[in-house]
């Protein structure tokens, strides 16, 4: 499919772009607390990553459940239990997300810098997991979407901080 500015627009390529920007701000987490729990890194800075990190993942998974996700199904019937499979991940990553956070605000407090390590972890694991996933069962459908205004305002799922700049 061709954009309004004659360039291609495969969505699904752009989905596993942005995974990899997702991927690459979760190192950057990991990072900064060890970091912090090194001595070197401020508590604030690191709340303000975590809460950044959260915030995009779940604007992702929020944008492909109310947006592509819907697309998909209509246009690829065959494809919906396969996205009812990775809205339940979606659900298990959220949880994640809110352990996550709640931890990262108790580190100068109890918090076990382990059981932050730990759900780190296990984020990526399940990040990991769900992406590989979702990128071999619908790439190729998201790229043959027809969706008309996607390729002149990008849809929430294929947001990242740089594209909101």
């Amino acid at each position: 499919m061709v954009g309004s500015h004659g360039r291609l627009v495969a969505f699904g390529n752009q989905l596993i772009e942005v995974h990899l920007w997702l991927r690459e701000e979760l190192a950057l987490l990991r990072e900064g607390v060890d970091a912090y729990l090194a001595g070197g890194a401020r508590l604030g800075e690191l709340r303000l990553h975590c809460l950044t990190f959260c915030s995009a993942l779940n604007r992702h998974h929020t944008g492909e459940d109310d947006g592509a996700f819907p697309q998909v199904a209509e246009q690829f019937p065959e494809l919906r239990p396969v996205l009812e499979e990775l809205r339940r991940d979606h659900r298990l990553v959220e949880d994640s997300l809110r352990r996550l956070q709640a931890l990262v605000a108790e580190l100068d407090q109890a918090a076990d810098p382990a059981a932050v390590r730990r759900e780190l972890d296990s984020l990526a694991a399940l990040m990991e997991t769900h992406f590989l996933y979702e990128e071999k069962r619908i790439v190729a459908a998201l790229n043959a979407l027809n969706v008309p205004g996607w390729d002149q305002s990008p849809p929430a799922f294929l947001l990242t901080a740089d594209a909101e700049s």
